[in-house]
């Protein structure tokens, strides 16, 4: 059993599509506010990310930039684009919200969609950079998190760069992945450009051909694969997800109710039950 279980504090992080009150409430957004809050309650060390989408007021929210974490740059589609780390507190449970924040992928008044309602052309670059950028700010603060667990699509790079491009750092050399899934499907597919920005990153023609087509189900199953255990959140998930889980044989539990305290103990069962045993098969 990992000595994390037993000499000190867990570390969890939280890589959070939508957070509320910052965004509209939603279920993803209701469990990404309280379920890290439980999880700091019952004796876990953790870290919080969500993008800064330019409709989150930041005056009201009270959001100010990390100088000391802003100014790193990542390459996406052959481009240097700056990241910006902005923070809010929720000052009542004392639980800080970081935001990856970047003019060009982020500062529009709307979060995936435009005003009529169509996916973003670049939201493939805006994940990937969602994703690194949290990764590389959890590099700069010297933070190693036993587990990482993502919510929404815009999350699912995340694993898929950590088993890439992250395993050999000793922050993330152990990392458990758990990937939380919701109805929150789009049915528009990536820009025609997806394959060469993931080549340009190193992903070869084999790891890419298991994608196929890059629509929602397609980077979904990626990221599924790419995880050590699943949450299924909402009872409307896509079937096809749920059977991806059952076809690798990988833990998973699911949500029966919305009572926050409920889902932070059944979670945090499971964090614990992840970390702590590698072979963990135990579905419910």
């Amino acid at each position: 059993m990992d000595s994390a279980l037993n000499n000190e504090k867990s570390r969890v992080l939280f890589i959070s599509q939508e957070i509320i009150p910052y965004l509209e409430q939603s279920v993803m957004g209701t469990v990404c506010r309280y379920l890290p809050q439980g999880t700091q309650e019952r004796n876990k060390e953790i870290r919080t990310f969500m993008p800064k989408f330019g409709l989150i007021n930041e005056r009201r929210n009270q959001l100010h930039e990390v100088i000391r974490l802003s100014g790193m740059n990542l390459i996406i589609n052959d481009i240097d684009h700056p990241i910006i780390i902005k923070v809010a507190s929720i000052s009542q449970v004392r639980m800080q919200i970081y935001f990856i924040d970047n003019e060009e992928y982020f500062q529009r008044k709307y979060t995936t969609k435009d005003a009529a309602g169509k996916c973003f052309s670049d939201n493939d670059e805006r994940s990937v950079f969602f994703a690194r950028g949290v990764l590389e700010t959890v590099k700069k603060l010297g933070w190693s998190p036993n587990l990482v667990n993502c919510h929404g699509w815009m999350s699912a790079f995340a694993p898929i760069y950590i088993n890439k491009l992250y395993r050999d750092n000793p922050l993330f050399s152990d990392v458990k992945i758990v990937t939380t899934l919701y109805n929150d499907s789009f049915n528009t597919r990536f820009s025609e450009t997806f394959f060469n920005k993931m080549k340009f990153d190193g992903f070869d023609a084999k790891e890419l051909k298991a994608v196929k087509t890059p629509n929602y189900i397609n980077i979904m199953k990626w990221a599924i694969s790419n995880s050590d255990a699943v949450i299924i959140a909402e009872k409307d998930v896509n079937p096809k997800l749920v059977q991806h889980v059952k076809d690798l044989n990988l833990p998973y539990i699911s949500y029966n109710r919305y009572d926050m305290d409920y889902i932070s103990d059944i979670s945090n069962q499971f964090f614990d039950e992840i970390i702590g045993n590698d072979n963990s098969s135990s579905n419910s």
